[in-house]
Order: structure tokens, then C-alpha cells, then sequence
């Protein structure tokens, strides 16, 4: 291992890293890792992320930046399917992965595994190769189950995220209280978990004048609202939706629902019917996918961005939000707590109830500070998340891994 520079495996079976934001399967887990592996690669570190194909289309390989590859492996048809259905094309995925790995001479220091279903690859790796893996499940189907929202995770999946925690040599958790959650319903070993917060692209999220922003995307309302994510009952649109009502209307105000593919068809319909029933359907657009170079012109274009969710494992969005200088408005989930600075940058309220999200949406509408100014100030507040400081942390993770595997040998 030359000047401690990584060679790093990274496995998303399920998710492209390169997929389609906001669709039912692709969230903030493909971001962290397409922005993670980018950032280890500009730091001298060599990655190559493997995911299965998901369209004919798609290349063998890609490259993503200097030092980064992104390699699709076929495992069962060559399309996106049912996240399940995922799993029963590990055994094609690892024995494709492996023929790749012998026959292109590869050799990696680590492998990190990304979800429990790569978690179970790396297993089997560790098992056949004696090669060390690390695992960040990014959610947790013992935590999910417990809340009761939407459909439950499948016994597999727990009995498999068990079995992995107590199979892989280190646990990335983004949150102390994802640390605390997998002691609690996994009996992790404390001392076998690193806790490092996700990163934010600092250069593709910025600040851009909230008027330009607006002209750019035909934006005309007085007061915008924002909600950026997968439409999934957990993350609380529905609670989102029901607020509109009791803001306070000095003039329009719209709410523009980023998010959502032809597999959410179901829950937009829902959604909708839900506006209508509510009287407020001509105030809330439903934009479908957005590319992300797209995105700091959303966030820029807001007044407040939302994050209404049950539950979120970091808080990635609201990440992106503050980056842009928009002031974010979110239920007590994930990080967001550390991440929001209460009345500074805005609201985490104690829950997703529409009451209480109302409560911090009316503060932050009705505040008569500088836009320019507010946003400078509150972009700051985030410049400890830059990716180049969070993936300093992750390789850190990684080199002590491959340090004790090096020291336990000899």
C-alpha cells in the first residue's frame, strides 16, 4: 500500500450511483457514494464502485473521474426490478464480480460495501478471498419496522444486516444515533462502529441569486416551498401537504415537490388527491425527477426547504439546501438536529405533525432579513461538511482496517 493510497472495492449492488435521482431506488445513498469515491480519487486513493446493470444501455464501464471507475456487472435481467428481487441475483453478481476481478489481475486493499445486500457480498468475499470489508447500511430494517410507516422490511433483510454486523471487520454509521440504534437493535459492538457525517458537493451547491434562480425556471410566486426527495411514505410528504392550509399567505405560495418516477406513480396520485381534497392543488407543482445540476437552482429558488420525513439516517437534503443558503425547515430525524442551527439557519420541530412544521415555516416566511446576507451566512454554516474534509474521515476508517489486517499477519 504505496504512501497509504487505498485500492478500494466499493459495492452497490442495488442502487446505480449514476441513476436517476429521486426515483424509487435512488436517493441519498447513490449520491454519497458517486460523491465520496470521486473526492478518495482526487486524494490519490483508487476506486472502483460495482453495481448490477440496470439497462441494456448501460457501460461496462465508466469512467467517473481521475482514479474512479464505475463497473456494471449483469445480474439477473438486464433492467431496473424490485428491490428484492435484487437479492436473488447476488450469487450472479459475486460470480461475475469475481471473473472481472481474475481476469483483469485485480487486487484491492478493502472492500466497502454499501446496503445489506452488498454487505452479504462482501461476506462471502471476506469468507473465499480473506479480503477485509467495511459495511454502511445507510438504513436499517429493525429501525424502519419500528416506526410502522409504509410497507415492513422482509425477516431476510434483518437477519442479513445481523449477520453482517457481526461478520465485517468496521461499521460506517453517518449519526451517533444510528450507532446507538444498531447496538440497540443489532448488538453491535460500540467499539466496532466509526461515525462520520455524509459530505455536500460545496462547489455544485451554491448560492445563486434567488431571482435568477426563479427566472430560470419560470418561477413567478411571492413565497416558494421546497421538498426534495423520493416519494416514499417515510418521507412525509403527505404531512407536508396538509400544511399549506395553516401558512400564513401574504401573497402566493407555492410548494414544488422534487421527486418521483413512473414506480411512484401510485403515491403521487395519492398525493394528489389529498391537494384536491385539501383545496390547495393549483398551489402545489409536482416536478418529477430533477437532474442534480439542476438542483441549486430549486434550492436557490426557495424560501424554505422542507424535510418533513419520518425518518432519514443523515439528512443529505437539508445538507444540500444550506449549501445553497436556504434555510431549512425539518422533523427531529437523522442528524438533522447538528446539521440545522436552531433559529440561525432554521427549525427542527419535534415532530413531522403539519402544526409543527407550520410553526418553523411561518417563522422563516416572515423574517425581514437580507436575502443575500442570510444565505452567505448560512452556507458557512456548513463548510465542515465539504466533502474533501468528510472523505479524509472515511479513509481513515478504511486505512486502520487494512493496518490491523497487516499487523495481525505478521
Amino acid at each position: 500500500m504505496a504512501e497509504n493510497k487505498l485500492k478500494i472495492a466499493m459495492l452497490s449492488a442495488h442502487s446505480c450511483p449514476v441513476g436517476d435521482l429521486g426515483a424509487r431506488d435512488t436517493g441519498g445513498m447513490s449520491v454519497y457514494i458517486r460523491e465520496l469515491a470521486r473526492e478518495l480519487g482526487k486524494q490519490g486513493h483508487l476506486v472502483d464502485i460495482f453495481t448490477r446493470v440496470h439497462d441494456p444501455n448501460d457501460p461496462r464501464t465508466e469512467d467517473l473521474a481521475e482514479r474512479v471507475r464505475l463497473i456494471h456487472l449483469k445480474a439477473g435481467r438486464e433492467a431496473r426490478i424490485q428491490k428484492m428481487d435484487v437479492y436473488f441475483t447476488l450469487p450472479e453478481f459475486t460470480f461475475n464480480l469475481e471473473n472481472f476481478w481474475e481476469r483483469n489481475q485485480l487486487h484491492y486493499d478493502i472492500v466497502f460495501c454499501h446496503y445489506w445486500m452488498s454487505a452479504l457480498v462482501g461476506k462471502y468475499l471476506r469468507q473465499k478471498w480473506e479480503m477485509p470489508y467495511i459495511a454502511m447500511y445507510h438504513t436499517l430494517g429493525a429501525v424502519k419496522n419500528t416506526l410502522g410507516i409504509g410497507e415492513g422490511e422482509p425477516a431476510l433483510r434483518i437477519v442479513s444486516e445481523g449477520d453482517t454486523i457481526k461478520d465485517c471487520q468496521r461499521i460506517i454509521v453517518a449519526t451517533e444515533k444510528e450507532k446507538q440504534e444498531m447496538v440497540c437493535h443489532y448488538d453491535a459492538l460500540p467499539e466496532k462502529i466509526g461515525v462520520v457525517p455524509c459530505g455536500v458537493n460545496m462547489e455544485l451547491f451554491r448560492s445563486i441569486d434567488k431571482n435568477d434562480a426563479r427566472n430560470k425556471l419560470g418561477l413567478t410566486e411571492e413565497k416558494i416551498l421546497l421538498f426534495v426527495g423520493r416519494i416514499d411514505p417515510l418521507k412525509g410528504v403527505e404531512q407536508l401537504i396538509k400544511t399549506m392550509p395553516l401558512l400564513k399567505k401574504d401573497g402566493n405560495l407555492r410548494l414544488i415537490v422534487v421527486g418521483g418516477d413512473e414506480n411512484s406513480n401510485y403515491e403521487l396520485e395519492e398525493l394528489k388527491k389529498l391537494a384536491d381534497g385539501l383545496s390547495i392543488r393549483e398551489s402545489v407543482t409536482f416536478q418529477g425527477l430533477v437532474k442534480q445540476e439542476q438542483l441549486p437552482y430549486y434550492y436557490s429558488a426557495a424560501d424554505v426547504c422542507v424535510v418533513p420525513s419520518y425518518y432519514e439516517s443523515f439528512g443529505l437534503v437539508a445538507l444540500e439546501a444550506l449549501a445553497c443558503g436556504t434555510p431549512v425547515v425539518a422533523a427531529d430525524v437523522g442528524d438533522l438536529r447538528n446539521i440545522v442551527r436552531q433559529g440561525e439557519t432554521g427549525y427542527v420541530v419535534a415532530d413531522n405533525s403539519p402544526e409543527k412544521l407550520a410553526s418553523g415555516i411561518n417563522l422563516l416566511l416572515n423574517r425581514s432579513q437580507n436575502d443575500a446576507e442570510f444565505a452567505l451566512s448560512i452556507r458557512a454554516s456548513v463548510t465542515r461538511f465539504d466533502w474533501s474534509k468528510i472523505a479524509v474521515k472515511v479513509a481513515g476508517e478504511m486505512q486502520s482496517v487494512v493496518e490491523n489486517r497487516l499487523a495481525s499477519v505478521i
